[in-house]
């Protein structure tokens, strides 16, 4: 199989590329390098299957070229992390909207497969004991800029839906529930690796808010076995799927099995959330993942417990200690 992965050089594109080139499959990423670090491919470029184009998804020429050399795509690329959604809210629009266009449109023209990847943002901020894929949606006032991600990955799907109705196009919408595992960085606000790093630093733990805010962080190598079961030519077309951990943990508990795992002495401390997003910013107080309709359909569930998880990103970050 002919694997094209957008966004290919970022924390969870470069793992699925990794993945498989593992798995013999002839693999072609596109990354502009924007978000997605050179480092994290840099080990399989030697590999003959593997073929690494530096460039936007929104130059056309190119995309259609690759497109049309693979069999199905997996479309990763696009502006992600609260830090960055709230400082260039511009920038979020148009490479999620306008990207995600152009890879539906391409693939459209070739008749291939399309993976979407999008995100838990969608639900916004209703307090769901848990997310199922056909509950409504509470998303905040558009003079929040903090909304723009979400909104943004709502056209992406309601446009790869529309795709699959119209044109019968084979498209899967994959919801991911706070991925993480090594390489990812705490640059653009995702807080496991910021915890991490700061306390292997002995600094500060930053918890913005109170920290009673639960989430579900699951582990990228169990996200890939999802990924690949809904790559089969036949499996969940035309659907959504959530993607992600029922172990649920408050911030503030996070923080504190970070210290605890990593040995560190470090502090925890509290923030209000205008300290790092400005005035107005909002946050969804939970967000758990209902993961029955990929569990009965696929058979698929996590294996990797948050602890287990959080080791395998020290020991990437600190492989002496």
């Amino acid at each position: 199989m002919r694997v094209l992965i957008t966004g290919g050089a970022g924390f969870i594109g470069s793992h699925l590329a990794e993945k498989c080139i593992k798995l013999g499959e002839k693999v072609f990423v596109i990354d502009d390098l924007s978000t997605g670090d050179y480092k994290n491919i840099e080990n399989l470029t030697p590999n003959q299957n593997f073929n690494f184009v530096l460039e936007n998804i929104l130059n056309e020429a190119v995309l259609d070229r690759l497109v049309s050399e693979c069999d199905i795509v997996f479309h990763l690329a696009a502006a992600v992390g609260v830090t960055l959604v709230m400082k260039d809210p511009v920038r979020t629009i148009e490479t999620n909207v306008e990207g995600t266009g152009l890879v539906l449109k391409i693939a459209n023209r070739h008749s291939k497969k399309v993976i979407i990847v999008s995100t838990s943002e969608i639900y916004g901020k209703g307090m769901n004991e848990s997310f199922s894929e056909e509950d409504d949606r509470l998303l905040g006032p558009i003079t929040r800029s903090r909304w723009s991600y979400a909104c943004s990955k709502s056209i992406d799907e309601f446009l790869a839906l529309a795709y699959y109705k119209q044109n019968n196009l084979p498209v899967v919408i994959c919801r991911l529930f706070n991925t993480i595992g090594p390489r990812q960085t705490g640059y653009y606000g995702m807080v496991v690796p910021k915890f991490i790093d700061q306390a292997l630093l002995g600094k500060p733990l930053t918890v913005f808010g109170t920290g009673a805010q639960t989430r579900c962080f699951c582990c990228v190598l169990d996200v890939l076995e999802a990924f690949l079961l809904l790559a089969k030519p036949e499996a969940g077309n035309g659907e959504v799927f959530n993607i992600g951990s029922i172990e649920e943990i408050s911030i503030e508990k996070l923080a504190k099995k970070v210290v605890e795992i990593t040995g560190s002495k470090s502090e925890i401390r509290y923030l209000p959330y205008e300290a790092a997003y400005g005035e107005g910013f909002e946050d969804m107080q939970r967000r758990k993942p209902n993961i029955n309709k990929i569990q009965q359909r696929f058979g698929w569930q996590p294996k990797y417990s948050l602890a287990e998880t959080l080791k395998l990103i020290i020991n990437e970050r600190n492989p002496i200690g």
